[in-house]
Parts: structure tokens; sequence; C-alpha cells
């Protein structure tokens, strides 16, 4: 699988920009706040419905303009397909799949993936858990797309629990108003169950791919490895910390049983405690967290190995390569990083590279490259 061609119209600074891609290794150079990230950025966006760089999607239409359209050619199989996603901000985006249009977007999802490592994605390791929750969010639906519905199924519901929630912090009526509850607990408990429960078999398959990419990347043998932390109460959370994945109707059970204790608390605060919004995953050196222990080589290997272990899981699951998209990645490593990490990579069927300076790019990652001036794009 790879993109044959990528065309936007008022995306980002683009008011317009075609752009011919091929398998292989294709760099985009230019310096900083030329729109080289852009381009890469509308690809990931077409697979994945989200920025790398922005939570809105406000951000992502050209000044001036009020839509932006992002399309692009994917070859599978030798067969060609057309995609494309019309950016409408406080509107619903359009989909559209060939010539038919999509009833949601989210139908586009599968129809290309795409694994991306930026420099953000130093976050993994340093950050909140919000961005660890979501790369293993965003791998489940590039691995099966259905999880794309059920995440949102689960943000409406919580939506709605923690709106009873804080209705009933101050109600004088406080009884009544929380008769409903247990209807909304059912909900999120089957949904959240079904999340978490997916998430731990995930980190079980990725978890031989990422010793592995970790070890490669930062040239050295070490114990990388991940570990759930659950907000549930009781022996379930010490047992999924152990590594085992019990039966979704266990951490269902363990759910109702963490509402019912955290109910005089949650209702103080107005929230919801306990779900698959509130756990974290942890990363681990050895018998030390990554975070506040790991230096700043070890940290950016554990984030460049968890995105490789993400490939390789894709690869293996998909018999196809998702399409790697390094952006301004290798200004970021030092010279023994940059050379292996560009070994790992050649092999994959298309990798999209942007770079300040076209010197910081492996001399072996040989392939098409363009030019980004002023929002203009020019083959070399």
């Amino acid at each position: 699988m790879h993109l044959r061609h990528l065309t936007l119209a008022d995306f980002r600074s683009y008011e317009s920009a075609e752009v011919p891609l091929a398998p292989g290794i294709t760099t985009f150079v230019g310096r900083n706040g030329q729109g080289k990230t852009n381009l890469v950025e509308a690809a990931y966006y077409l697979a994945t419905l989200g920025s790398h760089r922005v939570a809105q999607d406000a951000p992502l239409v050209r000044a001036g303009a009020e839509q932006a359209i992002v399309r692009a050619a994917v070859m599978r199989a030798e067969r060609e397909q057309r995609l494309e996603l019309e950016i409408n901000p406080g509107r619903a985006n359009r989909g559209r799949l060939g010539k038919a249009p999509l009833g949601r977007p989210r139908e586009l999802l599968g129809a290309v993936r795409t694994v991306m490592f930026a420099p953000e994605d130093l976050a993994l390791v340093k950050a909140d858990p919000a961005g660890r929750r979501r790369f293993l969010d965003e791998l489940l639906v590039a691995r099966q797309p259905r999880w794309a519905g059920a995440r949102g199924d689960y943000d409406k519901i919580l939506k709605q629990r923690n709106a009873l929630l804080k209705s009933a912090r101050g109600a004088p009526n406080r009884a009544a108003v929380l008769e409903s509850l247990p209807v909304w607990d059912t909900h999120l408990a089957q949904v959240g169950a079904n999340l978490i429960y997916a998430r731990l078999r995930l980190m079980q398959d990725l978890q031989p791919y990422l010793a592995t990419a970790y070890e490669e990347v930062s040239g050295g043998a070490s114990d990388a490895r991940t570990t759930y932390r659950s907000s549930l109460h009781g022996d379930l959370a010490q047992t999924i910390a152990c590594g085992e994945v019990p039966q979704v109707e266990e951490i269902e059970s363990a759910m109702h049983e963490s509402f019912a204790r955290q109910q005089a608390a949650e209702v103080d605060r107005g929230l919801t405690l306990v779900g698959p919004h509130r756990d974290d995953l942890e990363l681990r050196l050895g018998a030390l967290p990554a975070k506040g222990y790991a230096s700043h080589g070890e940290s950016w290997s554990f984030a460049l190995g968890l995105k490789l272990a993400a490939f390789t899981l894709l690869r293996h699951d998909l018999d196809t390569d998702p399409v790697l998209i390094l952006d301004d990645v290798f200004a970021e490593l030092d010279a023994g990083r940059r050379e292996r990490l560009a070994e790992m990579i050649g092999d994959a069927e298309q990798v999209l590279i942007t770079a300040a300076v076209g010197a910081d790019v492996p001399a072996q990652l040989t392939g098409a490259t363009f030019e980004v001036v002023k929002g203009a794009v020019h083959p070399r």
C-alpha cells in the first residue's frame, strides 16, 4: 500500500498543492515555516482523522477559507482507490471514497494507514497520560477501524454521565437526580470494559516488537516494557499491572464495583473517576519508569521504539506496510541513532520524510526529493 498522489486545497498554508508520490523514500526539504510538515500532516489526517499538532480542525483551514480539502490516490495490490476528506470547522466533515459520498468520515478509516513519528512524540515519554492513551487508541483503530465507533460511543456516554454527576453536585434533591446513574454506569461499564480489554490485548501483541525496536534504535540491550495502570479498585488492577488480561466480564464487574466505591467522590467533583479515560500506559526501562528517570537519548529511543513497534505490528497484522512518516526527526537524533533508524526502515514500502536540511537524512535513504519554499512544492 502506498500513496500515489496527494492533493491539498486550502489546507494550512496551501491554497493548492499537487504532489506525485511513489513507493520508497520521499523527502521534503525546506526551512522551518515553509510548509513541509503541512504536507505530511495532511496525509496523516486523511488516515486517522486527527492531527499530530492540533486538537481542533480550525487551524487546518487556510486563513480566509471556509473549508479545506485533502485528496489522495492510494495504490493497494495494484488497484487504485481515491479518497477525499472535506474539513469544515464548526460543521460536520464529509468524506468520499471513490465517487461515493460517505455517511460519516470515519468510514474512510482503514483505506490508508500511516504511522507517524514527530518531535511531538517525545511527549509519549515525558508528558501526561492523555498522549499515551491516545497512542493506544489510535493504534487500535489503525489495526481494526471499528474501534473508532466504540471510542466515540464511550466519549458520548462519559459526557452524559459527567453531566449527571455535575447536576447532582449542587442539587438539593441529590438522591432523586442520581436515580438514573445506574443506567449510565451500565452503559459506560459495557463499552469501557471492551475498550480496556482491547488495549490490554494490544499491549501483549506490541511488547515483543517494542523490546526489539528499542534495542535496535538505541544500539544497546535494555529492558523496555510497558505496564497498564488501571483506575479500577481492588485486586484486578494489580492483576492487569502484572500483564494479565482478564475477561471482559471481569473488567465490567470491577468497573461497577469501582463506581460504587467512588460515587461520593465523583459527585463531589462532578467527574467520572473510573474507566479507560483515567488509565495510563506506564513506560519502564527495567525497574524504573522512563518518565523522570530516562535520559534525553533514552526518551527519544523509547518514543521512537513505540512508533516502530506499531509499524511492525501493523505490517504483520495487515500483510502490508502502513505509510511511515518521519517529520523533522533526523535533526533531533544523534548520528548513531540516525544510522540505525535508516537501517530499520530501508525496506518499508513507502516512507515520507521532512527535513530542514537534506544532509540530516542518512545517505542510504535515497529516493525522490522535493523542495518546499513558501508553500510551493518543487521536485529536485
